[in-house]
């Protein structure tokens, strides 16, 4: 590829067009003593005609031309002041929204969940504020006498210290020194109890602790064997309602330390401390080590390829500007109207990068053919920007229409409206700005014979890459229609196949897997990364303990909870249920406030007798005078209990129900949904399992809805579009149709690479429409252009390969090099994105080059050019010197 974009391989360009009679300006580009030259004839005036057929004048454009030609310094400053309101702005942002909150938030069962959290969760009470959890793993078996002693002394000396806040501890040795000594309650009292039992004992007493509580220990323990690898220590802190993470973690540093001083622990070797500060602090240090890995690289590697495509440092500094000013207008923008920065809004600034480089590339590339024609610096630039303002146009409406389709998905808004604005900042910076600067720059370069670097178009008749560009044109000369049948199989076929790619949600997908961390740790500094608590334990969850988040709750807003039936639909919707749940006998496995009321009546013979004073039915269900029955449970001993349950109005309760860990979630969901629904009171199913499940599905409709009113939208423009500018609709469904099949390309992919849609990876659909449509509108436009001069369309493809292939190959190759080092990310959801753009821009870049040159050769043969076309072999309006460069 370099071979083809150097100036070595550019020595034959000279013919591509007729040299214009004069210029205004003067300078080569770089160069100094270029003869004076006035603008090109080959320029239509309104009502003049190209090759015998008459082309509609573009006003808008050429007035645009001569502003940036007349007023280019003007243009600069207003943009430079413009970037300064933008970057009031990016100071004045909304901040950070991260994780999945940002995808959660407007689900019905997120709301209610949001519900239980406000009502029944005991984080802002007096106590119970921040829960830790201790892993313990020596490698030996954990229940032995010494270690269960090692326990103890930890959890006495973290209550006992006041600076720690810690109200309580439960551990497996906890557990079973109250077996052996069922007065025992500190951990000093335990701690005597277990250090004096017999070996005999303790075995004995873990049985009966692990038959009743259900020991915190790894899987591979047995009430026989009496061992186990691994265990676990919960401490529940009192922490203030307003404690922030800061303050959490702070505590948990100083557990770590009090562990660190008990004989025989070391955090650095068998001992983990876990808590939800430390995942919120390892998030943003995963972020830090994401960017430290992948930035680098992806600046490296976008710079060296800007490099070899411009050639030169100051069209380089230049596009590098005006990519710098695109990012502070997206950036600003959505500061001023009140978006937070997120993992999605990531992708944006991926996206304009992407368009940016291409449209850059673009203006440059063609102001350099000119320019080795022989136009001047003015007439040079009001060519190739009447010219390519149009593609521009066409692409940005397409693209923002594209990526604005998100809009109607809740989960991707703001990523629509931010994708849709920045893409029409792309256009007025590098429509505008960029051409107004590269005018004036060469303008002082010519003035003080500044050395020349770079100043031909990136391809040459005669390079390996053109010919290799030209596949394309060599199918369509073959056997176009035959080509096209076999793609229209082919994409029907892995379209198809595309559409089993899964849809998944879930907190995981931003957290990289142990193996990676390990091998990114081995780097040299600053490269290597830190290694993460919340990755081991989350290990620990996975291999040791039959732990998950494997609960559904079904969330109960209803007056009608005090009536006769109010308790008795509870007990109705946990009987005789599916196979997803855990059972025991026929009901559910289940933690609800009947099971708080049966339970505290077992010990409370006050209460056993008023809920057989208000049972009418003989159930053991109290059905009436039900205010009296609350009344009298929450001034019991278990009122806290009660509390967890329902709130002191009686009008809301939580119904927590256990899923079996070999159930399928969507199956649970769907099971928990229907019981919600199934209720005689107003109940909805929640619980984090329910949320994912109803994000990933809301994500594939979205995904849907967003694919297909992206496809209509654009299609609808390019029509449009081409019908007025052209005066050729169809050709707006030839520059679409190839773009479709580069989609279901990128899905069957998805599904191959086992890559889920998820609300970071769903808008991608949408967005492969607009960025294939942004290499298929510059080639159909090119050829539209050649087309009019040249009436053989062979002659005109080959002439559109050679004007704009080397742009779009540089645009593809710099865009995918540079966003697809994302893979290299540490967190998969970046990794998958990443992988997916560049995919997206290659399948895109490829049915451009390769499927478009048919489409427009059967069209052609089967169809015709439009009427003001003259027939193939007028050697009245046929250009000599254009007419033999086919075939290369």
């Amino acid at each position: 590829m370099a071979v083809g974009m150097t100036d070595a391989v550019n020595d034959d360009t000279d013919a591509t067009r007729p040299a214009p009679a004069g210029d205004s300006s003067t300078g080569s580009g770089g160069g100094a003593g270029e003869n004076t030259e006035t603008r090109s004839n080959t320029e239509p005036s309104e009502g003049n005609t190209v090759s015998g057929r008459s082309r509609r004048p573009d006003r808008v454009a050429e007035r645009i031309s001569d502003l940036i030609t007349n007023r280019p310094g003007t243009i600069v400053l207003v943009f430079l002041l413009l970037t300064g309101v933008f970057f009031v702005g990016i100071v004045a942002d909304e901040g950070v929204e991260g994780g999945d909150d940002q995808f959660t938030e407007d689900t019905e069962s997120e709301q209610a969940f949001e519900e239980i959290q406000d009502n029944f969760e005991r984080g802002d009470r007096e106590s119970g504020g921040t829960i830790g959890q201790l892993v313990v793993d020596t490698e030996r078996n954990v229940l032995e006498q010494g270690t269960l002693l090692r326990m103890l002394a930890f959890q006495d000396r973290v209550e006992t210290r006041t600076d720690l806040r810690v109200e309580s501890t439960t551990s497996p040795a906890s557990l079973v020194a109250q077996q052996l000594d069922p007065s025992a309650e500190t951990p000093e009292e335990m701690y005597r109890a277990v250090d004096r039992a017999s070996e005999r004992q303790i075995g004995a007493a873990i049985a009966d602790a692990d038959a009743e509580a259900d020991l915190p220990v790894s899987t591979d323990f047995t009430p026989e064997s009496a061992s186990a690898d691994v265990a676990q220590i919960a401490i529940t802190y009192r922490t203030p309602p307003d404690a922030g993470s800061d303050f959490e973690l702070e505590l948990l540093e100083d557990t770590r330390q009090v562990a660190d001083r008990i004989d025989g622990f070391d955090s650095s070797e068998n001992v983990l401390l876990f808590g939800q500060a430390i995942v919120e602090q390892e998030n943003e240090q995963l972020l830090g080590d994401s960017a430290a890995l992948v930035f680098p690289a992806a600046i490296i590697l976008i710079l060296f390829f800007l490099i070899v495509a411009y050639r030169d440092p100051f069209d380089l500094a230049i596009g590098l500007v005006s990519l710098l000013l695109a990012f502070v207008w997206t950036f600003g923008f959505m500061g001023w109207i009140g978006i937070p920065f997120s993992e999605s809004i990531i992708t944006v600034f991926a996206l304009v990068l992407a368009v940016g480089i291409d449209f850059g590339i673009h203006v440059i590339n063609r102001y350099r053919e000119e320019r080795a024609a022989g136009a001047g610096i003015d007439d040079a630039m009001s060519i190739s920007s009447e010219q390519l303002l149009v593609a521009f146009v066409i692409v940005a409406l397409t693209t923002s229409f594209s990526f604005g389709a998100n809009i109607v998905s809740g989960q991707t808004q703001d990523f629509g409206i931010v994708a849709a604005a920045g893409t029409v900042f792309t256009l007025l910076i590098f429509g505008l700005f960029l051409p107004a600067s590269k005018v004036r720059l060469d303008r002082f370069r010519a003035g003080r014979r500044l050395p020349a670097f770079g100043t031909k178009p990136i391809l040459s008749e005669g390079s390996v890459v053109a010919r290799s560009l030209s596949v394309g044109i060599s199918i369509a000369r073959i056997a176009p229609v035959l080509f096209l049948a076999i793609l229209l199989v082919f994409g029907g076929s892995i379209a198809v196949y595309g559409t089993g790619v899964d849809a998944d949600f879930d907190t995981e997908v931003f957290f990289p897997d142990q193996e990676r961390v390990e091998l990114y740790q081995e780097l040299p500094a600053p490269l290597g990364v830190d290694e993460y608590v919340f990755i081991q334990y989350l290990e620990y969850i996975e291999e040791d303990f039959e732990i998950s988040d494997e609960t559904v709750t079904i969330f109960i807003d209803d007056p009608d909870l005090r009536s006769a039936n109010g308790l008795s639909a509870i007990d109705e919707a946990l009987r005789n249920p599916p196979d997803v749940y855990v059972q025991e006998g026929r009901e559910a496995e289940a933690e609800s406030i009947l099971g708080v009321l049966e339970s505290e009546a077992d010990s409370d013979p006050e209460l056993e007798t008023l809920l057989k004073r208000y049972d009418r039915s003989g159930d053991g269900i109290p059905d009436r005078e039900l205010d009296v029955v609350y009344d009298q449970l929450f001034a019991s001993a278990a009122g806290d209990q009660a509390r967890d349950r329902m709130t002191t109005d009686y009008r809301m309760t939580r119904v927590d129900i256990e899923v079996d860990v070999d159930a399928e979630q969507e199956d649970a969901v769907v099971a928990t949904q229907e019981i919600a629904d199934g209720m005689p009171l107003d109940a909805v199913a929640t619980g984090q399992l329910v949320i994912f499940e109803e994000v990933a599905e809301e994500t594939t409709q979205a995904a849907i809805v967003n694919l297909i009113l992206a496809s209509v939208l654009t299609g609808l423009v390019l029509v449009l579009s081409f019908r007025w500018l052209e005066g050729r609709a169809a050709y707006g469904i030839l520059v679409l149709v190839p773009v479709l099949g580069s989609v279901a390309l990128l899905v069957a992919t998805m599904r191959y690479l086992d890559i889920a849609l998820s609300p970071i990876t769903a808008p991608i659909l949408a967005v492969a429409i607009g960025l294939g449509v942004d290499y298929t509108v510059h080639f159909m436009h090119r050829f539209v252009d050649e087309f009019q001069a040249d009436t053989d369309v062979f002659d005109a493809l080959w002439q559109t390969v050679l004007g704009t292939g080397g742009a779009l190959t540089g645009s593809m190759i710099t865009t995918v090099s540079g966003l697809g080092i994302l893979y290299l990310a540490l967190i998969p959801v970046l990794m998958e994105f990443g992988l997916l753009l560049a995919l997206g821009v290659f399948y895109a870049w490829l049915s451009a080059i390769v499927v478009l040159p048919s489409a427009i050769v059967a069209w052609d043969r089967y169809v015709g050019p439009p009427e003001d076309i003259p027939s193939p072999g007028n050697a009245e309006t046929a250009d000599p010197k254009r007419g033999s460069s086919w075939p290369p």
